[in-house]
């Protein structure tokens, strides 16, 4: 959440002091992945800007309702990446004394994790739903889903006594996702009826000097200070000013897992963060429903393929050559490589799951064959057990690591192995009225000209500012 996402930054701050008189031991180092991440977090501020501008800039409540929701996605986007770069960072400095050497174990594949259909029920009085009696409450709400440092938002959605579901018909589709995933989905609600004023604009210089200035000592509590906002939701402008339009509120919350992914819907419980007393509150019933299926790239694409002799349990004097494929839980055995379409039989297919064990053993010296793999097919086959070898023994560890990670993958994704989830393709976003999103465009897109003083390049200032903080870190 928001608040654990600014411990993270405030840790870098208490670190600094106590790193500082290391840095003339070793120079200053940032990878090509840091450089991505410092990317993305000066897209995000640049959006940042924009949304506090055009929030200032909103004349009509529907288009500060979103210019809020913007900025809150925005704050999230820049924790999330915040912390992203403190754990790189971290893993970086163990790796460097000894600590975080890579593991030669078998590393689980990534996958897809798509979000859809996504369903909260309300239950609102007798009185309120069936008689129309009492006064609308009528509140905005949209979904946060993050996972990872991945974040998207949902559509906006008005909400009253008129409905009796909060649908959101987006499909978000998460990409790289290990089967150790954690998908958090947070439900932010806004009071719509309530009249607040606009947002004050602030001034963008003072928003630059938090980036700007000396560095040195201070170097921790002006990245601190660079990211104060984003900790505030929307309640702090980057100048100092207050953002006093709409603010959104969390309602409700959930974590999901590889656990709880189907190939249906599921219902999940629900933690309520508020009471009937907000003005932000809507009757949930305490659970949401929704489509969370994952596409692991084990069921999708070859783990490897290639020449294979294969000696079936019960032809004991008998090898075959084959072109193998292994793709999913099986092992695809075709009898030649050469234009090789997808309709094709396999001659042989040997099951290959979560449960196969998968060793090397020495069999049949007579035919020159000292080392083979040993493919338990338990329980599918009665414990049935075959042996392959290649031709070259130089592909022989190759094959060997393949069909062990593969195995690997598929105990780890559980359930997400049994057959291929279909992922529905996100849907496209409505597009947004002619003047809001013109607005909206001219004040965050870098290359538009700008009017009034000009402001310096935001990457210079993160870059600069973030490699004080890497050299302070020895």
């Amino acid at each position: 959440n928001h608040r654990s996402c600014m411990l993270l930054c405030m840790s870098i701050v208490v670190n600094t002091d106590f790193l500082r008189c290391r840095c003339h031991i070793m120079p200053p180092f940032r990878p090509q992945q840091d450089e991505r991440v410092l990317q993305q977090i000066e897209r995000e501020v640049r959006m940042q800007e924009g949304a506090y501008k055009l929030l200032a800039a909103c004349s009509q409540r529907d288009q500060a309702l979103e210019a809020s929701k913007s900025l809150l996605t925005c704050n999230a986007r820049i924790l999330a990446l915040l912390g992203q770069l403190q754990r790189m960072r971290r893993a970086q400095i163990l790796e460097r004394e000894g600590h975080g050497r890579i593991s030669e174990d078998a590393v689980p594949c990534t996958g897809k994790v798509s979000l859809s259909d996504l369903r909260i029920p309300l239950m609102w009085k007798d009185s309120e739903y069936f008689k129309n009696k009492g006064e609308l409450h009528r509140c905005a709400v949209f979904c946060l889903l993050q996972c990872g440092s991945d974040i998207h938002d949902t559509d906006l959605v008005m909400v009253d006594r008129t409905l009796t579901d909060i649908c959101f018909e987006d499909a978000v589709v998460f990409d790289k996702v290990g089967p150790g995933f954690s998908l958090r989905v947070e439900l932010y609600s806004c009071c719509a009826a309530e009249d607040f004023p606009p947002a004050a604009p602030a001034p963008a210089p003072r928003r630059m000097s938090f980036l700007g200035g000396s560095l040195g000592c201070s170097s921790g509590k002006k990245i601190r200070a660079a990211f104060e906002s984003a900790s505030a939701c929307g309640s702090i402008c980057p100048g100092g000013g207050t953002a006093r339009g709409p603010k959104y509120s969390l309602l409700a919350q959930t974590t999901l897992t590889v656990e709880d992914v189907r190939e249906g819907f599921k219902t999940h419980d629900l933690t309520l963060s508020a009471t009937e007393d907000s003005p932000f509150w809507l009757p949930l019933y305490g659970n949401m429903c929704c489509r969370l299926v994952a596409q692991p790239l084990c069921m999708t694409q070859p783990a490897i393929r290639g020449q294979l002799k294969i000696k079936l349990e019960e032809d004991a004097d008998h090898w075959g050559n084959y072109f193998c494929v292994l793709i999913g839980q099986t092992l695809l055995c075709y009898g030649s490589g050469e234009d090789l379409e997808p309709e094709d039989e396999p001659l042989l297919v040997i099951p290959i799951t979560k449960d196969t064990n998968v060793c090397t053993c020495e069999s049949d010296p007579v035919h020159g064959l000292q080392i083979s793999i040993s493919i338990s097919m338990q329980p599918q086959r009665g414990n049935a057990t075959c042996a392959a070898t290649t031709q070259n023994a130089d592909d022989l560890p190759g094959w060997i690591k393949a069909l062990q990670q593969h195995v690997y993958s598929l105990s780890q994704w559980k359930r997400c192995c049994d057959e291929v989830m279909k992922i529905e393709a996100p849907r496209s976003r409505k597009p947004k009225a002619a003047k809001q999103g013109s607005l909206f465009h001219e004040m965050v897109t870098p290359s538009s000209p700008r009017k009034g003083p000009a402001i310096p390049d935001l990457s210079h200032e993160i870059q600069t500012l973030l490699s004080s903080y890497y050299s302070e870190s020895y």
